[in-house]
């Protein structure tokens, strides 16, 4: 049984698209497992809708914001059963991203303090300053307002400033 035109169109979409898709998915969780199953899940769903996806164009696009909403959701889904088990929750370690240009101390630097930050706030960080998405194109894709957005991003910067200068602080100290 040969595949599909559909099935080959999206499995070509995926084979160039991927590991592009895979580094987004680890920004946005900040862990490559959590990543892999965001991507996979995220995927199954787009493959549903492949058809009107290809329609509507930019797939790749589609497929971003399909990853950014469908983080949103595992991760109020977690906080909700996290808030009815009455756990603690615990920070996890990002790993070495691929494709990033600084150096690994300043990259293991901003990946620590960015999994300090709310999901949300991440998530906005992620897509303005990785992606380089205009503020309107990332309340489009998070299906919020373009204030929120902006809240986002400012709360979000001005945290990671403060925690950059607590966290050089001890450094500055030590070099005295």
């Amino acid at each position: 049984m040969h595949p599909s035109p559909v099935d080959e169109e999206f499995t070509s979409f995926v084979a160039a698209h991927s590991m592009a898709l895979l580094r987004y998915a680890h920004l946005l969780t900040g862990c490559p497992a959590d990543a892999e199953e965001l991507l996979q899940d995220t995927l199954e769903r787009v493959y549903l809708s492949w058809d009107r996806v290809v329609r509507a164009g930019m797939p790749v696009a589609y497929t971003r914001s399909a990853l950014a909403r469908n983080h949103i959701s595992r991760w109020r889904r977690l906080t909700r059963r996290r808030a009815t088990e009455e756990r603690t929750s615990s920070d996890r370690s990002l790993g070495r991203g691929e494709g990033f240009s600084t150096a690994p101390e300043e990259r293991d630097a901003m990946w620590r303090l960015l999994a300090t930050l709310p999901p949300r706030q991440r998530v906005v960080l992620v897509l303005r300053f990785y992606e380089d998405l205009p503020e309107k194109d990332i309340a489009d894709a998070l299906g919020v307002s373009v204030g929120t957005v902006k809240s986002q991003l400012s709360r979000g910067l001005s945290t990671l400033r403060t925690r950059h200068a607590l966290a050089e602080r001890p450094l500055q100290e030590e070099l005295r």
